[in-house]
């Protein structure tokens, strides 16, 4: 008899220790705007990080580098889904940072480095959705009006100006800090090979596919496809 409490006791002790651990990993509640939490520092399964409220303008990229993390690293602590956009007074967790920072703050090179959109309009394709039995989409397509322009969504020059497969005529702009911007679709090029482009600059005029005026836009890190929505205001 002894013996049996003795194991009761422990598988007991155990159902503690197991619940334990389940607590232990459970996610921080989100706090509301009205919150001072989004001032406080926050702990979440013994990860720090802050509370940044969103303001006008602001991308996922730009408060990366504000708080200097890496952007997954957001992404992957607010569960945020491919085709989401930041709400003004959306409440983001910053795994890492010790301190909320002023938005207004200055920022090195702040609004050099930002990406625009390179054409106004719905996206009706959005970054890794299939189009095909067995392909992912690269980037988004946003729709336009025939003859629109698209515009240089950073400065950068130009290392591809020309039809290329799968993509039509396509334009590509290298940023000079890893980054590549992909623009394709296009019914007409207005850039070549070796030019240097500004932001907002126009470069080709938008085209059709599949009986839709569509602008194919990707960003690209390195060789890795990014979404575009992490990074356009």
């Amino acid at each position: 008899m002894h013996q049996r409490t003795n194991v009761k006791i422990l598988f007991f002790g155990l159902g503690l220790i197991f619940l334990g651990g389940c607590a232990s990993t459970e996610y921080h509640p989100m706090p509301t705007p009205e919150s001072e939490a989004a001032s406080a520092q926050a702990t979440s399964s013994q990860k720090i990080g802050v509370y940044h409220k969103v303001v006008a303008g602001q991308t996922l990229w730009q408060i990366a580098q504000i708080y200097g993390v890496n952007i997954q690293d957001i992404i992957s602590s607010n569960n945020i889904p491919n085709g989401t956009s930041l709400e003004v007074g959306q409440l983001l967790f910053i795994p890492g940072a010790t301190e909320v920072k002023n938005a207004a703050e200055p920022q090195e090179d702040n609004n050099k480095g930002q990406f625009i959109w390179p054409l106004h309009g719905k996206v009706v394709v959005y970054f890794d959705d299939p189009i095909g039995a067995a392909t992912l989409s690269h980037g988004i397509e946003i729709q336009g009006q025939p003859g629109d322009t698209v515009k240089a969504a950073r400065e950068g020059d130009v290392v591809l100006a020309d039809y290329m497969s799968g993509y039509g005529q396509t334009v590509m702009i290298d940023h000079k800090d890893g980054f590549i911007s992909v623009y394709a679709r296009n019914a007409r090029l207005l850039v070549k090979l070796g030019d240097h482009v500004f932001k907002g600059d126009p470069i080709a005029e938008v085209g059709a596919l599949g009986g839709r005026v569509v602008e194919h836009f990707e960003i690209r890190r390195g060789s890795q496809a990014m979404n575009p929505l992490y990074y356009l205001p």
